[in-house]
């Protein structure tokens, strides 16, 4: 007879109002089917869409509305920047969907979620400038954070990681803590990108700055990292572009047995070097494509 874990509170925090710590969302709030944007502005961009609205919560970076759009009971939710905010909004989902808050351990029942990154990104290639939208059928993360957990190797691609690290030719300090390559989902991926979404491979890095090989005042360790993730080619696939969550997002999905994709509005181009900072007057269309599709 398997006995289920018991998650203590100081493993899963639970609010007063029966709410996880830092969403401060309760179980019956959260949709199956989940927007996540990096905003918490464009949660009431994504929300207008919605015929009906049941909450709409706010707590730090994170803004939470669940309604309902075309029949279909959707939540939209900001992570806030960067694959540490993705952490916790990753855990603390699947804790909602499928931990029992009044006993504190695992539901007999698995609840999936489909969860959908819609985000902006730095395009690495002359075929992705600025409003290109790119769907991440694999991401690649700089940041570490999956090799914190069990199980990391069978759910990346590891020949992929070997690859990259050999064509950067890092040492040292560059490959401490090391990258890891996660590929989306396969059917949400097909469903959201159809045909006419360009998909590639989706670097995510800890940074905006220097991780993405911008220097401002202070030097790169290598100053010609772009060239060489931009020359970059896999099984005829190349990297597309830079962004800061996908990684987190599509590798804690497959450990925890949910859903996820990444999609991105190319807002810089860092082959051309230009940037469209009126992008948000165009980002609803990618909004609404999403919102059609998931």
């Amino acid at each position: 007879m398997n006995t289920k874990t018991y998650f203590p509170p100081s493993e899963l925090i639970i609010n007063e109002d029966g709410s996880i710590f830092h969403l401060h969302v309760r179980p019956d709030q959260l949709a199956s089917k989940v927007i996540l944007v990096g905003d918490p502005g464009r949660v009431d961009l994504v929300a207008s869409h919605f015929e009906s609205k049941e909450c709409d919560i706010q707590s730090r970076e994170f803004h939470t509305v669940t309604g309902t759009y075309q029949g279909k009971r959707i939540t939209a939710m900001s992570t806030g920047i960067g694959c540490d905010n993705i952490d916790i909004v990753m855990n603390e989902l699947d804790a909602l969907a499928n931990i029992d808050f009044l006993t504190r351990k695992e539901k007999d029942t698995f609840r999936q979620l489909e969860l959908v990154r819609i985000g902006t990104c730095g395009g690495l290639q002359h075929y992705t400038p600025a409003g290109t939208f790119i769907c991440s059928e694999t991401s690649i993360g700089l940041d570490g954070l999956l090799n914190f957990y069990e199980g990391r190797n069978a759910v990346c691609d590891l020949p992929l990681e070997r690859a990259l690290l050999n064509h950067l030719g890092w040492s040292g300090n560059l490959c401490s803590p090391a990258l890891y390559a996660v590929h989306a989902d396969k059917e949400l991926t097909e469903r959201i990108a159809e045909k006419d979404l360009v998909r590639g491979i989706t670097v995510a890095c800890g940074g905006f700055f220097g991780p993405q090989g911008r220097r401002l005042r202070i030097p790169l360790a290598d100053p010609h990292q772009n060239e060489k993730i931009e020359s970059f080619e896999y099984q005829g696939k190349h990297i597309t572009n830079y962004e800061m969550e996908s990684s987190a997002l599509a590798g804690l999905a497959r450990l925890l047995g949910h859903k996820a994709t990444t999609v991105c509005m190319v807002i810089a181009n860092r082959v051309k070097k230009e940037a469209d900072t009126g992008y948000k007057t165009h980002i609803d269309d990618l909004i609404q494509l999403v919102l059609n599709r998931i």
